[in-house]
């Protein structure tokens, strides 16, 4: 997942939002023998350009203990290519990840049995880290490192850099200098000469390829009820698309499996372990999801993600992408009967799955008691509070939906009582989450000046009792349903916004949901408002995250946090602390680049989003830049 895909997950926190529909969308479903289902929807309003996606129907609800966050692995590696892309020498190609897998093999097993003895003996603290390494491991971890130089072509980097040091310091106002800068640069170019013939990799040709045939935006997310890669290509390049993504299912080969790993690892440091309450928002998730398989990060354990075998890969890869478990998405300006002829011939070629996904059995059981969960972090004071709801679909989602959005919003009930009233938070907000086994409803906010926590706690609960024993007012109703209308109206101008609704229906359940939930926003009542919210929040079914200032921390409240929409502020909030994070001005700057292209397709309601989270990436821009002068 690349930097941008920080708007994909907020516009798949918006696709089912309360939402009244004023138009209908029918696509053309079409599947190949093969079992591989397509939605075809033709639109020729933006002209020249497709929306085109697939999505494969697993998350890391679909994992176990022992391979948790491999899905999103996978998102890592479908980029790494085929026998025909990414790749300048494919039988030797080949060669190198059989001979890095023999290796690693080896090192799991030692790993497993007497590093993890040692473990649980209290002879080493960690069985993973390199620095507990018996002379062993240490030897065959050198030898895989050296392999995976060789194939990436950084064999040699060390002594290259040494060299260049040294040509750095030679005086050329010599003879003897000038003879010296000659043996050295020699010695460079030859060193890097033997770097290209090892080298099998040709890096990032996927978004090359794509992006010299005019597609933009190339990108991927996992959740944990699904995976979606998608592009925007011009109309003409719809077959390039086809072969591209047919021949990365079909063949995708998963180079440099072993290496990928320390991206994802550093990737779980930017995103959890380094932010202030990254490591408590996992301890909280594991708390309230008792039994279900949503009690893992997404990402998943750091000690799974060392013990991923490539059999055990497999076996994961040929259950869950297979063409029975995937769908693919077109959205834009193109002929459907030629489509489905180019689709025909390149993704047939996919072969059906011999084992069926298995069903996602455990279901989570009734919570007893109040969970509390108190942590101290360098954070503004805030608070959560979770109840455990319903999953998508299910008919009380609807009310609950529009019960968040009479309290979210500048005009909602949270932002006036408890922003604009007691000025007890300098944000707050709500949000339910139907994922497709479960549900969950939280309220989260933070504190304002020398508020505190206690006092969002309380307010919440008298926002709560409001709901639970008064009607809503049929004009506050009515004025979320309208609202509803208008925002769902105008997510549908957008192809891009368009396919991520589909994708997101169809994993979860029913594409088709985003036509009939209409008709169910409109039939919600005061009065289901008034059961739900007696029905599912009891004290007894809610778990309660505090996070108060660590001793020495100092943080400033975000006024701008708290008037974006209640559900976006906590997905804004963790963008924001990813960017703040953030050491490479490039990289921003691409990001950046990224989203200000991707804005002109943000429907109007996610405008302060995008707003919110570009100041945020020029400030941290600005920032680097005058720290490196």
């Amino acid at each position: 997942m690349r930097f941008a895909t920080i708007v994909t997950l907020i516009a798949a926190t918006l696709a089912f939002a309360p939402a009244a529909r004023a138009q209908q969308v029918e696509p053309e479903v079409f599947t190949l023998p093969n079992g591989m289902k397509f939605l075809l929807v033709p639109r020729h309003d933006q002209p020249n350009t497709v929306a085109a996606g697939w999505l494969a129907k697993v998350g890391s609800v679909n994992e176990r203990p022992g391979i948790t966050g491999i899905s999103h692995f996978f998102e890592h590696m479908m980029f790494k290519g085929t026998d025909a892309i990414g790749t300048r020498d494919s039988a030797r190609d080949a060669d190198y990840r059989a001979r890095q897998k023999a290796i690693r093999d080896k090192i799991n097993q030692l790993t497993w049995s007497a590093q993890y003895d040692s473990y649980f003996k209290g002879s080493i603290a960690d069985a993973w880290d390199a620095k507990n390494d018996t002379p062993e491991l240490a030897r065959l971890r050198a030898e895989l490192k050296s392999l995976m130089d060789e194939q990436q072509g950084k064999a040699g980097d060390a002594e290259i850099k040494q060299l260049e040091v040294e040509l750095a310091k030679t005086d050329a106002a010599t003879p003897t200098g000038t003879q010296r800068k000659a043996d050295l640069e020699k010695q460079i170019a030859n060193l890097k000469a033997q770097q290209t013939a090892l080298s099998t990799i040709v890096k990032d040709e996927f978004d090359k390829i794509y992006t010299a045939a005019g597609g933009t935006g190339m990108n991927a997310f996992t959740s944990y009820d699904l995976t979606f890669y998608f592009i925007n290509v011009p109309s003409n390049k719809f077959e390039l698309w086809a072969w591209m993504e047919s021949d990365r299912l079909n063949n995708s080969v998963f180079r440099e499996f072993y290496s990928e790993r320390d991206v994802v690892h550093e990737e779980r440091r930017l995103r959890t372990e380094s932010t202030p309450t990254g490591v408590f928002q996992e301890q909280f998730d594991s708390m309230f999801w008792m039994a279900s398989p949503y009690s893992w990060p997404v990402i998943g354990w750091t000690s799974d993600l060392n013990s991923y075998s490539m059999d055990e890969a497999m076996k994961y890869w040929n259950t869950y992408y297979r063409p029975n478990n995937l769908v693919g998405i077109i959205v834009g300006d193109f002929d459907p009967a030629a489509a489905k002829k180019t689709i025909s011939t390149y993704f047939s070629r996919l072969e059906p799955g011999k084992v069926a996904p298995p069903p996602v059995v455990t279901l989570e059981p009734k919570q007893g008691a109040e969970m509390r969960m108190m942590a101290e972090a360098e954070t503004q004071p805030q608070v959560e509070i979770r109840y455990h709801t319903v999953g998508f679909q299910h008919k009380d989602s609807y009310a609950l939906d529009v019960m968040s959005s009479i309290l979210n919003g500048r005009t909602g009930r949270l932002y006036k009582d408890m922003v604009e009233g007691t000025k007890v938070a300098s944000s707050a907000g709500a949000q339910q989450d139907s994922r497709k086994y479960a549900g969950a409803f939280s309220f989260e906010a933070e504190t304002k000046g020398d508020s505190t926590p206690v006092q969002l706690e309380e307010g919440w609960y008298g926002e709560l009792k409001k709901l639970q024993t008064e009607a809503v007012p049929a004009g506050e109703l009515q004025k979320v349903k309208n609202q509803a209308m208008a925002d769902s109206y105008r997510r549908l101008q957008s192809n891009f916004f368009l396919l991520i609704q589909l994708a997101q229906a169809e994993a979860l359940g029913d594409w088709s949901e985003i036509n009939k939930e209409s008709a169910k926003i409109q039939a919600v009542t005061a009065e289901d408002i008034k059961r739900v919210a007696n029905q599912y929040f009891d004290k007894t079914n809610r778990s309660v995250a505090t996070y108060t200032r660590k001793a020495g921390a100092t943080m400033a409240a975000d006024p701008e946090l708290a008037a974006l929409p209640g559900p976006m502020q906590g997905m804004a909030r963790q963008a924001a602390k990813k960017i703040g994070e953030e050491k490479d001005a490039d990289k921003l700057k691409e990001g950046l680049t990224q989203l200000r292209d991707q804005a002109a397709q943000v429907p109007p309601q996610m405008a302060p989003v995008m707003e919110y989270l570009m100041k945020k990436m020029e400030a941290r821009i600005t920032e680097l830049e005058k720290s490196a002068k």
